[in-house]
């Protein structure tokens, strides 16, 4: 019987540290994070569009299929600018897409109010997150 208890206990003890790392993992994921604070309302939580997707004045690109699109490869530069958005890309035509780069950047100088600190390097973090996400959401 106190064996059956142990077992059980350690199964309980188990269960709950492998729940917690799984928790911290989803929290970690920068990447997630931010495409579900900034992109998702657009682009939707699979990248083919979202909620906001009939007020918009052009429809945004389907996000899982920017490798597709790209020949197989997953156009990295391309979206940092577009995401960035603080250099022009002639390629963009009009600014409907919010310009994120400025926005971290106003974010980066609240945060660290009180630190000495280089904002691009809080910007690019970010945006390299996003991109990294926004790879794992291609389609296979």
């Amino acid at each position: 019987m106190k064996n059956a208890r142990r077992g059980i206990s350690l199964m309980v003890m188990a269960v709950a540290a492998i729940a917690t790392n799984v928790i911290a993992a989803e929290k970690m994921d920068l990447g997630k994070r931010e495409y579900e604070s900034k992109c998702v309302l657009c682009h939707g939580h699979d990248g083919k569009g979202g909620q906001y997707i009939d007020f918009l004045k052009t429809t945004p690109p389907d996000l899982s299929l920017l490798t597709k699109k790209n020949g197989g490869v997953f156009p990295f530069a391309r979206t940092y600018e577009v995401i960035d958005g603080r250099q022009p890309v002639k390629s963009h035509g009009t600014k409907d897409m919010p310009i994120w780069g400025k926005d971290y950047q106003v974010r980066a100088a609240e945060y660290y109010i009180d630190v000495a600190y280089d904002p691009e390097i809080f910007i690019r973090a970010r945006v390299m997150a996003l991109i990294d996400y926004l790879n794992r959401l291609q389609a296979k």
